[in-house]
């Protein structure tokens, strides 16, 4: 909530003599304030509402002849919210330390301002800024940070769209930064020179992540993509003693798959998920068998999910803790289904049905979020993220594909940022990829790798060109995307499912 007394100084500075907006921003604990707001209708609502949301514990004394049934269920939930149903009086403002006025009387707003002014209170009168001593602001909130927005009254659908894209654009993470901030502040010692220099040299992360971040890190990518290259190409000399006969004499199929790979790592490359399950689906089709199928999904995302995960990582799009959280337990998962589907084909059948049905429910789930205004607090977010990346990674070997639609769907559906979820979630799969990948190789025979290296350079040619349009696209596109193509893919697989169901022999 911003400010500006009218008896003071800044008054006398005219907006046309200097431009700009003269307000002087301030933040108010109301908690410990008394405001009284007249008016029980929607406007009054409304004002009630951006308090209450801001300071639950703010004493507010109402007053209205007629009050909204919303205002009564307000009052029963909130111990400092007193409503008295009569006519405004004078007296009213007696005790009164800030006042709103919200009443669809504007001669009725009037009177309460002069009396409000008559005992030297600050007041807001809804939709007459020039009889405003203060606004109230749009705010953007995530944990302790609070972000106020003024247009000086001028314009409040600018101030709510810039809300609604500060809140979209600002992580939610941002308060486990500051909260760790806080906690660094604590720990010092010395002069407030020493304390400066140190938080500056701490914070620089913030404005240069190329410089900051954890170089070894950095190796450790670089050093795995050329593993992961190393492992492509062995596997096609060993696998394939005819390798250099295939090259020279290309099959048809391997630009079937060329092509595939690309538009479907283009697609995942963008809104995180989809790659692994389109490109299962189009090998079957194309008759090869579901360990061979699943094989050429890893080999072809170890390059794919690499150039992408760098790109994020370049992008600042990564959510450390939650990759620390992921990787291991993906792996795990990963290396199991894999051993359990080179060993047994069959037992993907019987677990995609159940993956569908989770994946639509979880579609439905983003989709309604992509809609809604309001998002959830942190509190409702995933809490499990270790066993969320262990079953992601077991069904992704399985079923051939289902870390994207999986992991990301649940981590969006749990209120998390689409964009660090999506960086995050390619980064990580770039190493569930890689042990998945040397599981098959090790367990698996394949006469199809022609199909394979058509996967595996068409993915790898998508995934920067993908990355940075993900990086373009808007949170409520992706989430949109996300959830139409979850519902499309996981109702196909249940159809197909009831159509042609399992014999038991």
């Amino acid at each position: 909530m911003t400010l500006l007394p009218k008896n003071s100084s800044l008054t006398n500075v005219q907006p046309e003599e200097n431009g700009g907006n003269q307000l002087f921003p301030i933040f108010l604990k109301l908690n410990n304030l008394h405001t009284v707001l007249v008016g029980g209708g929607n406007v009054g609502l409304e004002k009630l509402s951006a308090i209450l949301n801001n300071s639950n514990q703010a004493k507010v004394t109402m007053i209205s002849r007629d009050f909204l049934p919303e205002i009564h269920e307000l009052a029963s939930s909130h111990e400092g919210l007193t409503i008295i149903q009569k006519s405004f009086a004078d007296e009213d403002l007696d005790n009164a330390e800030v006042v709103i006025a919200a009443t669809n009387d504007s001669e009725l707003n009037s009177y309460i301002r002069q009396a409000a002014h008559d005992r030297k209170l600050l007041i807001n009168v809804a939709d007459k800024p020039e009889l405003c001593d203060f606004y109230l602001a749009s705010i953007v909130q995530k944990g302790d940070l609070k972000l106020a927005i003024s247009t000086n009254g001028k314009s409040p659908t600018i101030a709510k769209r810039l809300k609604e894209v500060l809140s979209d654009g600002l992580p939610d993470e941002l308060d486990i930064t500051l909260q760790q901030m806080s906690e660094l502040r604590n720990t010092l010692h010395g002069d407030f020179t020493d304390k400066v220099k140190k938080l500056n040299s701490v914070t620089s992360v913030l404005v240069e992540p190329k410089l900051n971040l954890n170089k070894n890190f950095i190796w450790l990518i670089w050093s795995t993509i050329i593993l992961s290259i190393a492992i492509v190409v062995t596997a096609l000399y060993l696998k394939e003693p005819g390798f250099k006969r295939f090259v020279t004499g290309i099959d048809p199929i391997f630009y079937y798959f060329l092509g595939a790979g690309f538009v479907f790592a283009m697609i995942d490359g963008a809104i995180g998920m989809s790659y692994g399950v389109t490109s299962t689906t189009f090998s079957l089709s194309m008759g090869i068998p579901p360990a061979s199928a699943s094989m050429g999904v890893h080999l072809s995302e170890i390059m794919s999910c690499g150039i992408a995960g760098w790109m994020h990582y370049r992008m600042g799009n990564i959510n450390w803790k939650l990759f620390k959280l992921l990787v291991i337990p993906g792996i795990i998962g990963s290396v199991v289904g894999a051993y359990l589907l080179s060993s047994l084909e069959h037992y993907s059948h019987y677990t995609k049905p159940v993956v569908s049905l989770y994946t639509l429910i979880l579609g439905i789930v983003i989709l309604k979020k992509a809609f809604k205004i309001t998002r959830k607090k942190s509190a409702d977010k995933v809490k499990r993220i270790s066993l969320l990346g262990l079953g992601g990674g077991f069904i992704d070997a399985v079923g051939g594909g289902g870390w994207g639609s999986i992991v990301l769907s649940t981590l969006i559906a749990g209120g998390r940022s689409p964009r660090f979820s999506l960086g995050t979630v390619k980064l990580s799969r770039f190493f569930v990829a890689i042990m998945g990948s040397i599981t098959f190789i090790t367990m698996v025979s394949s006469d199809h790798w022609q199909a394979v290296a058509g996967l595996i350079l068409g993915s790898a040619l998508a995934a920067p060109i993908a990355a940075r349009i993900s990086n373009k696209i808007s949170t409520k596109t992706i989430m949109v995307s996300v959830a139409v193509i979850v519902i499309l893919v996981s109702l196909k697989s249940i159809i197909t499912f009831i159509s042609h169901p399992i014999k038991v022999m």
